[in-house]
């Protein structure tokens, strides 16, 4: 069935008729189409439109349709070739459960502000659904930091130990990243959250429309206010692409580190078997597919991302047929992330954490240095002074083989001659990993006390 024709004299070419269709990837907005159908007829009666008694028919065969297609789509038995997209089905099927009187659900709309209703009451619930997934992600973070509060490990910059962290704060970093990602999709779902409907094809309707009823019996915050606007751009699902490629960086840069510290060459965990893969040459492999998918999933969506973008950059208002391309590369988006959101937590909940490798990381490439530099200052050296002292330490300890740790109180007084009052045994302790590590509790710091207490309060935000 086709919602249009009557000025046409010609069929459409069946090449060209399967290059416009879209109902093999709009059908997963059956619902959604339903919805704004029965809602859309609801109001045309209350307007006095049409009868109560059509609305009722209308309405009753709508929900029989969804009920149909349901059936149909979970048995594999939906045929996407019956017509040119969701909304042609829909009234098609309806139109064999009640004849004619299904024609007048189309009173007063287009198929430009039937699509746009469509993709945001199905945007919407996505962005609902990805929440509890990210949520779900950002918990078990924060109860892996709270179980590994006194594990210790290197931090790194530049891919070198740089100085000793705890391994819950490191692990936190990636829970506030996430958390700013949450965040992201709560103010899109403002943008998301405004109802198309009635802004007809672009020039809205000359019918008595009650929009605002529509609106708030769809939970839309408010209708569009401008038609052309209405059913023209969907710089909303640009948004929304543009973070989850944001929380793509984030979990694929979070991948690299579970990837690395994987490894042999870091072996600070190992990961479960039912998130790794073999090889099937080496039979001592045990691969981090899942991580590396991840990683590799992410260019994906940046495609996505990017190709919606170039098919609205050139286009002129208001409605063009370039607009159906909205879809297939959001979807694709939202079905990855929602496997990737599922199986994440699981890889990181079952991994193994190889503390005592950690810690013995911690003691080798002078990650005390900085924390030897603060000691100098406290005790009255100007920080570039402190700086280019303990660097010449660094040096001995390379010369000798040593680390810092492991020079005695007599090696820095000959190292130091000028300054040798600074040197005593309180020095001890501080050169002491993971003793000094409790002093970095300052607001935000790594030191395990500070860490505890950002665990709980992060707990609360989310009761």
């Amino acid at each position: 069935m086709k919602l249009w024709g009557g000025r046409f004299e010609e069929e459409t070419a069946e090449l060209m008729k399967k290059f416009n269709n879209s109902l093999n990837f709009d059908i997963r907005l059956y619902k959604y189409d339903v919805q704004g159908s029965i809602a859309h007829v609801k109001m045309l009666s209350k307007q006095n439109i049409i009868k109560e008694e059509e609305k009722e028919k209308i309405v009753n065969g709508l929900k029989k349709v969804k009920d149909d297609l349901k059936e149909e789509i979970k048995k594999d038995k939906i045929n996407l070739n019956e017509s040119e997209d969701i909304h042609s089905l829909v009234e098609k099927r309806l139109t064999e459960k009640i004849g004619e009187l299904a024609g007048k659900m189309h009173t007063a709309r287009s198929r430009n502000d039937q699509v746009a209703l469509d993709m945001r009451l199905f945007l919407r619930k996505e962005v609902n659904n990805i929440e509890k997934l990210l949520q779900n992600l950002m918990s078990t973070i924060l109860e892996i930091a709270d179980e590994n509060l006194e594990v210790i490990m290197p931090g790194y910059t530049h891919l070198q130990r740089a100085q000793p962290i705890t391994f819950s704060h490191h692990f936190l970093a990636y829970y506030f990243k996430l958390k700013r990602d949450y965040e992201r999709l709560e103010d899109n779902l403002k943008r998301i959250n405004i109802m198309p409907l009635g802004s007809g094809a672009l020039a809205g309707s000359s019918f008595p429309l009650d929009r605002e009823w529509v609106s708030s019996e769809l939970g839309f915050n408010r209708p569009a206010f401008n038609s052309i606007d209405g059913v023209s751009d969907r710089d909303y699902i640009v948004e929304f692409l543009a973070i989850v490629s944001n929380i793509m960086i984030h979990l694929s840069s979070f991948s690299e580190e579970i990837i690395l510290w994987n490894s042999k060459e870091f072996n600070f965990i190992s990961l479960a078997d039912k998130y790794t893969t073999g090889s099937s040459i080496m039979p001592q492999k045990k691969n981090p597919d899942l991580a590396e998918l991840v990683r590799g999933k992410t260019g994906m969506t940046f495609g996505n991302l990017f190709q919606l973008m170039t098919t609205l950059k050139g286009l002129p208002l208001a409605y063009n047929k370039d607009l159906q391309e909205d879809k297939e590369g959001l979807f694709k988006t939202i079905d990855s992330l929602k496997v990737i959101l599922k199986l994440y937590p699981k890889m990181i909940k079952t991994m193994e954490i190889n503390e005592s490798e950690m810690e013995k990381a911690v003691g080798k490439g002078f990650l005390n240095a900085t924390e030897l530099a603060n000691y100098f200052t406290k005790k009255g050296v100007p920080f570039r002074k402190a700086h280019e002292m303990v660097g010449k330490a660094v040096l001995y300890a390379q010369k000798e083989s040593k680390e810092l740790n492991d020079i005695s109180l007599l090696e820095w007084k000959e190292i130091f001659p000028e300054k040798f009052e600074l040197f005593d045994e309180e020095l001890i302790g501080i050169l002491d990993v993971k003793e000094s590590l409790k002093n970095y509790d300052s607001l935000g710091g790594p030191a395990p006390k500070e860490v505890k207490r950002r665990i709980d309060y992060e707990r609360k935000f989310w009761l």
